[in-house]
């Protein structure tokens, strides 16, 4: 799950001429799930927006308030378009979840928030609509949230296969053949032990 992080001064959701949702000071938060995503991807994004640390306090220190701690409002727009590769130039959206499941997680996700903060403080676009978000940035400041569970699937697993392979590369070297070479002075006292007990029953 990928959330991209706004503050804002003010920020708004139209469909066509209609007026969806508006907020003052707060936060615009553009939400991204992806096919993989679990319920605990929402509970470690929900838990980091509503604390992260973006606003400054009365004697204008900044980075000492999270948008719990002001009182002020959040702005979600669902946007699948976080999880776009590029095939060439075209963007290509596969790795979001499908749209179906998607607004039910996304449901899911508004409700969490409400849960943890104040129901009316929470306000929402519309899912699935071509919409128009209009975003004053204060600052501007914005931070990129990705859930540990998608950022460890992002990054290369070392299988075993990829260490067998790195294990072959460096015998390519001849870093391979120091175990044999290691083994090399006991292999030379047994045989010379071997050789004085041959001689000693010839005797």
């Amino acid at each position: 799950m990928r959330a991209v992080v706004q503050r804002v001064m003010q920020a708004s959701v139209s469909v066509g001429d209609e007026l969806v949702s508006s907020i003052g000071r707060g936060l615009c938060v553009l939400i991204g799930v992806s096919r993989d995503d679990s319920p605990k991807d929402m509970e470690y994004i929900v838990r980091k927006i509503l604390n992260l640390r973006v606003f400054d306090d009365d004697q204008e220190k900044r980075w000492a308030h999270s948008v719990k701690d002001k009182n002020y409002e959040i702005l979600c727009v669902s946007q699948f378009t976080l999880y776009c590769v590029l095939k060439g130039n075209k963007p290509d959206f596969h790795q979001s979840m499908a749209a179906e499941q998607s607004q039910a997680f996304y449901e899911e996700f508004l409700q969490q928030m409400r849960k943890a903060y104040q129901p009316d403080k929470i306000k929402d676009g519309r899912f699935g609509a071509y919409m128009q978000v209009s975003i004053q940035n204060d600052g501007p400041v914005t931070v990129q949230l990705e859930s540990p569970v998608q950022q460890q699937k992002s990054k290369p697993e070392k299988t075993k296969a990829a260490r067998q392979q790195k294990w072959e590369k460096k015998a390519g070297a001849g870093t391979a053949q120091e175990p044999a070479t290691a083994q090399e002075p006991v292999d030379v006292k047994m045989e010379q032990v071997t050789e004085q007990l041959s001689q000693t029953s010839t005797t």
